[in-house]
């Protein structure tokens, strides 16, 4: 990892390009088609894509913009304030596209109810970054998703995960009854969503980026049995299906409305059909790209009693 005092590179002189555009976390799974998007759409953009390199990023994923003339990587933490102000110094950053805040609420003007302690960091964040608009105009933009799904992403989420299990003749695991309803919107369409807003959107706005296609987890893993595994047989899809302890809280669903960005233009575009058999292929030919990938595929943990957390003053 980049430290604090070496810091970036020096940075190609800013008239080059007309606009230099800052991707964090744009090794992982949406940024990724987002950073490919913007360097081959583009030329006139630097995009520089700044990703730690966690567990769940890959640099594989940017293998076909690597050589590109307006694309950098450069390894490093936000979280190491000197070396993110140096950056910003040197690079001259116009934009910034920040991929770890997404939160699943109904529309964009509804309380936020988060019920896990992830979910609880990222309204959190919303809040924040909310608050620069109110107080000092600066020019923030938030967006939410439905469930993303699609090449690239690390499969300890369910789609890749379900696919990579009976790939490797494992079961799924369903997480309780499996009733619980997911809306799913492919990664290109997503991508366009994201494109638009850099285009159309107006600063201070939360927009909501979500797809009418639902179907319950239960559903989608009789689904994936039947494309995977070639059977229709009712017992058969049970026989790959395997019942675990529910999670503590797991809301049953995710109702998204996304008329802001239908106002702006967009719809997603790709049919399940479509996108699901693209998800599926891939997963067959790069699983492995990935260290320790192997890992993802446990299910979730669920501990048998909870502990109590106290706040102790000295």
């Amino acid at each position: 990892m980049m430290s604090e005092a070496a810091g970036p590179e020096p940075a190609v002189e800013p008239s080059r390009f007309a606009k230099r555009l800052l991707v964090t976390g744009g090794a992982g799974f949406i940024a990724s088609h987002v950073v490919v998007s913007l360097v081959e759409n583009y030329p006139n953009y630097l995009i520089i894509n700044l990703d730690k390199l966690d567990y769940c990023a890959s640099l594989k994923n940017l293998e076909t913009i690597s050589e590109k003339q307006n694309y950098k990587f450069i390894q490093g933490d936000i979280c190491e304030p000197h070396f993110i102000k140096l950056l910003f110094e040197t690079e001259k950053i116009d934009i910034v596209l920040h991929f770890a805040a997404q939160t699943h609420e109904f529309d964009e003007a509804s309380p936020k109810r988060p019920t896990n302690p992830y979910a609880s960091s990222k309204a959190a964040a919303e809040c924040f970054v909310q608050s620069y608009w109110e107080r000092y105009q600066f020019p923030v933009v938030i967006t939410r998703s439905s469930n993303v799904y699609g090449p690239h992403q690390y499969p300890e989420k369910v789609i890749p995960k379900f696919i990579s299990l009976l790939h490797q003749n494992r079961k799924c695991c369903i997480h309780g009854s499996g009733l619980q309803r997911r809306n799913f919107i492919y990664t290109t369409d997503v991508v366009e969503a994201f494109l638009t807003i850099l285009k159309k959107g107006k600063p201070g706005e939360i927009y909501n980026i979500g797809s009418s296609f639902e179907m319950s987890i239960l559903q989608l893993a009789k689904e994936l049995i039947h494309l995977i595994k070639k059977t229709s047989s009712e017992s058969e899809m049970e026989y790959w299906v395997d019942y675990v302890k529910d999670r503590p809280i797991n809301d049953l669903r995710y109702p998204m409305n996304s008329e802001k960005m239908h106002n702006l233009g967009w719809r997603p575009k790709v049919p399940w059909k479509e996108g699901i058999k693209k998800t599926i292929e891939w997963y067959r030919d790069n699983f492995r790209n990935w260290k320790n990938v192997e890992k993802a595929l446990d299910p979730f943990p669920v501990t048998g009693h909870s502990h109590s957390l106290m706040n102790c003053r000295m």
